[in-house]
């Protein structure tokens, strides 16, 4: 199974890059091979990426190892959520989780617990310890590369949303993810809209059960 497993790892990587490398060669018609991309790995999911708030202040305060041992905790009570959720966690970066949804109701719901676990964690820790995360969602046709990465407005829209406009306790959605989602949320309009977002919002709170 994990043989088999790198082999399409693999072959995804190796049709991208020698597409790419077509691309480049002079008098390419970057658009038929464009389209040939998107046929080949355009997927629609939703994307989440998480950050832990105040982490490199934290560092500099109690030292790298501390946060080390704060990562560890957080994943260890979260990625059980994203399993329940029918995530899909592509990437851990220091602080962050890249995770993926094929259900974006699934996502905000995934989001909502998330931060409730994070909140009764630090409601028994001293604020050093605490789990403070931020959260940005994004949903629409992005570009998926086997299970290493994905690649679209919607992605790098999420990113700055999570990464770096989020504030603790917060989940910030793009456009896209409040009109998939209707009205069974309530948001607030955020004033900073990343690139690749028609519009952002702020998830407030849960309306309908």
């Amino acid at each position: 199974m994990t043989y088999a497993r790198n082999i399409g790892l693999s072959a995804s990587e190796d049709r991208i890059e020698k597409l790419i490398a077509e691309r480049l060669t002079p008098g390419a018609d970057k658009a038929k091979i464009d389209a040939r991309i998107w046929d080949l790995f355009g997927e629609e999911w939703a994307v989440m990426f998480t950050d832990l708030s105040g982490f490199s202040s934290g560092v500099a305060s109690f030292g790298i190892i501390h946060f080390l041992q704060i990562i560890h905790e957080s994943q260890r009570i979260l990625i059980p959520s994203i399993d329940r959720h029918d995530g899909i966690l592509l990437k851990m970066e220091g602080d962050s989780m890249l995770v993926i949804f094929r259900n974006v109701a699934k996502a905000v719901e995934c989001a909502l617990e998330m931060q409730q676990i994070s909140a009764d964690y630090s409601a028994t820790h001293e604020p050093a310890e605490q789990i403070r995360l931020g959260v940005g969602l994004g949903f629409g046709r992005m570009l998926r590369i086997g299970d290493r990465d994905v690649f679209g407005a919607e992605v790098n829209a999420a990113s700055k949303l999570g990464e770096d406009i989020a504030r603790a306790g917060e989940i910030l959605v793009t456009d896209a993810v409040r009109c998939a989602i209707g009205e069974k949320y309530r948001f607030t309009p955020v004033d900073e809209v990343p690139s690749g977002a028609k519009a952002a919002f702020r998830l407030e709170v849960l309306l309908v059960e």
